[in-house]
């Protein structure tokens, strides 16, 4: 199944290669002045990409805090069997495309900064019912809630990141940075198992970790500049 899902991606990657023109920003770009080097570009926006890598952290906290071990903590602290942690995953992934196509689309008119504030602030009440719940019913309920939140925060971000970067590097800033956090945030898995083993409550490291990446986010957003609607041939905040 795996292997299979290379022949779609490589079909994609040469219709996009032969048949996609580039955007007239690209052209317009490089006829008015030679191409910047990306290391170049990156390097006079380091603040910019420090700033980027710690969002993009806590981003990667937010999510992977509260989806990987979740199946785990429903198997072995609730004892559920496969059907019962089936149907929670397939309702709380109902909420992340939810959340993502509502509050990206929010954000189009109430800012890219104040929608992730108040959609990660949000998740801060529904951490108990998530995390603390005894029934599969209130359990899914909270999942539901959660990647609501969740996926809504990240619904932004595509936007989001792009608008930050610099024009020059718009193709680079984005992936880069996105990836940078995402590597700082894989130790959440053996974080959140260890806290876990020695609390003996896996409800604990799910609390902390998703509470600790909300609040970070919403902290690193209310100090980020917002540049929602910026035009995308101009150099963007530093």
């Amino acid at each position: 199944m795996f292997m299979s899902g290379v022949l779609p991606a490589l079909l994609l990657i040469a219709y996009i290669f032969f048949c996609v023109p580039e955007s007239q920003h690209f052209y317009r770009r490089q006829a008015r002045s030679p191409a910047a080097s990306t290391f170049s570009v990156l390097r006079d926006h380091w603040k910019m990409a420090l700033y980027a890598i710690a969002l993009m952290t806590c981003y990667n906290f937010f999510s992977h805090g509260t989806q990987d071990i979740y199946p785990t903590f429903l198997q072995v602290q609730h004892h559920f069997g496969p059907a019962t942690v089936k149907n929670v995953a397939v309702i709380y992934n109902i909420g992340a495309i939810a959340g993502g196509l509502i509050f990206g689309s929010i954000s189009q008119n109430f800012g890219r900064r104040r929608t992730v504030i108040v959609i990660a602030l949000l998740a801060l009440p529904v951490v108990g019912l998530w995390a603390f719940s005894t029934t599969a019913g209130m359990l899914a309920a909270g999942a539901f809630m959660m990647q609501f939140c969740v996926q809504g925060a990240w619904g932004v971000v595509p936007a989001h990141l792009n608008e930050l970067s610099p024009a020059a590097a718009r193709g680079t800033f984005p992936g880069t940075y996105y990836q940078l956090g995402n590597l700082i945030a894989s130790v959440n898995a053996v974080l959140q198992t260890a806290i876990a083993e020695r609390t003996g409550n896996y409800s604990i490291a799910l609390a902390v970790v998703a509470a600790f990446a909300a609040l970070s986010i919403a902290a690193l957003m209310k100090v980020g500049p917002e540049a929602h609607g910026i035009v995308m041939e101009r150099p963007g905040p530093v």
